[in-house]
């Protein structure tokens, strides 16, 4: 699977990334920087999707996606740790709680 290889490339980076990498410039900037880069791609994701663009909402889940990896990669949690965490939501059934309080004060 797609996903799978790349997130091993970006591993592979994190332990032995050279130069000029930018998944390696990332791991050294440190998480506050990976942090930033998810926001910003969440933001252009959300953006992306008020337009009629299916070609740049792909792009940019393609993008937001990429820097979650990275994310997980830095807090060492693992595709199987994700695919277990979702076959149990999977299996909720009437788990809704409501919508959230809207935020007054802003």
């Amino acid at each position: 699977m797609v996903l799978e290889d790349i997130f091993e490339i970006i591993k592979d980076r994190k332990e032995n990334g050279e130069d000029g990498s930018y998944t390696k410039y990332l791991f050294d900037k440190g998480t506050d920087k990976i942090l930033k880069k998810v926001g910003e791609e969440c933001t252009e994701v959300i953006i992306a999707a008020k337009g009629k663009d299916k070609n740049e909402i792909v792009n940019e889940i393609c993008d937001l996606a990429y820097h979650v990896l990275v994310l997980m990669a830095d807090k060492e949690i693992t595709l199987e740790e994700l695919n277990e965490q979702l076959k149990i939501r999977r299996n909720k059934i009437n788990n809704f709680k409501g919508e959230r309080k809207s935020i007054d004060n802003v």
